[in-house]
């Protein structure tokens, strides 16, 4: 099946580039002896989590609860779900905890006394890591406040709870506009972690020192300490990693499909991806990263066309502008976008293609979306 037969949009994944940006990562992981787990709200597919698990990978994260138990019923044995649960989802992990090895952050003490306790009356024990802010301000304990030691042996001491070790998430990296400001992140989010660990090493030893973030991972593979990788969207790239110097336009494996639908001025082209497909995300990074996403110039390319501007989506439409010169597109033409955020995209489709070249092989079932419970 060619491309032009497709219903538009579509999402398309490149089935050799994903293999290689799946192969990439897993040996630069192996290379430094560091654990790789995906983190899966990516793709939000059991498909595709296999094959990382098959070349690789000790496990997934998931980022919801809902996104676990599909995985577990895929057969996915070994799942962390680095967010800060809340014990009224207490009958859902005790049902996965029996079910896989299942294990979970934790960053409020009221609250890891509560898992403590339900845990200990179910007479069950589950790892917990515990959440680290280096930086994004998001989640996490201040690594540095007189207390994060104290915290951490807490922690360690609850029945119910086996503290495996620290994660963090370097969130703040795609705010970094050069490769010298995201490699500073990624050593000062282990330099923050590993002086933590030695901080509390005469109470309790951890074993783990997980860390998460595609732009910042090609950076936290250099440094000493770090026993985990959790980066997600390395697996398509999209816009954004392009402009963060995380890739190249030729690692972009996902790209969406779309079908001009009218053209009522020479510089306005319209296509049929709008907001329910590209998302509204923004792009971040360094250069011009203006609109939502990057018009491809041609099918076959994997180069931007610079003169072409997604610079509006309604739910159903988006607005392309010609910045300068001519284009040729016309009502019935196809065209590929890389969009700004290509985990989001991964949200809003039942299902992607994969695709060699012009043709498309088979459909990916994007099982997870929407569990966002």
């Amino acid at each position: 099946m060619t491309l032009a037969s497709l219903r538009t949009p579509s999402v398309l994944v490149d089935q050799q580039k994903l293999e290689r940006n799946i192969e990439r990562m897993q040996m630069a992981a192996d290379a430094r002896r560091i654990r790789l787990r995906p983190h899966a709200k990516t793709h939000k597919s059991p498909d595709l989590a296999q094959i990382q698990i098959a070349r690789g990978a000790v496990g997934i994260c998931c980022a919801k609860l809902g996104e676990a138990e599909v995985f577990a019923d895929a057969g996915v044995a070994d799942i962390r779900v680095p967010y800060p649960l809340n014990p009224a989802n207490s009958a859902r992990v005790l049902g996965l905890i029996d079910r896989i090895k299942f294990s979970f952050i934790v960053d409020n003490l009221d609250v890891a006394r509560e898992w403590s306790r339900i845990l200990s009356e179910a007479s069950r024990t589950v790892d917990v890591l515990v959440k680290v802010d280096v930086g994004f301000h998001r989640c996490g304990i201040d690594p540095e406040a007189p207390d994060a030691a104290d915290f951490v042996i807490r922690v360690a001491e609850l029945p119910g709870l086996a503290l495996r070790g620290l994660l963090s998430h370097a969130g703040h990296a795609y705010g970094a506009v050069s490769d010298a400001e995201t490699a500073s992140i990624a050593a000062a989010e282990a330099r923050l972690l590993t002086t933590l660990r030695d901080k509390v090493s005469h109470a309790v030893g951890l074993e783990e020192i997980s860390v998460g973030a595609t732009p910042t991972a090609r950076f936290s593979l250099r440094e000493e300490g770090i026993t985990e990788l959790r980066p997600g969207n390395y697996i398509y790239y999209d816009r954004t990693q392009v402009a963060l110097g995380a890739a190249s336009w030729d690692d972009c494996a996902l790209t969406v499909l779309a079908r001009v639908v009218s053209r009522p001025a020479s510089d306005r082209i319209i296509l049929d991806a709008g907001s329910k497909t590209l998302t509204t995300d923004g792009a971040r990074g360094a250069g011009d990263v203006s609109g939502f996403g990057a018009v491809l110039q041609s099918l076959d390319s994997t180069q931007p066309d610079q003169n072409l501007l997604v610079e509006r989506l309604s739910e159903e439409h988006a607005t392309v502008r010609v910045r300068a010169g001519a284009s040729d597109l016309k009502p019935g033409d196809l065209v590929r976008i890389v969009p700004n955020h290509a985990c989001v995209v991964s949200n809003l489709v039942d299902d992607v293609w994969l695709v060699n070249g012009n043709f498309a092989l088979e459909q990916i079932d994007v099982r997870a979306r929407g569990r966002i419970q």
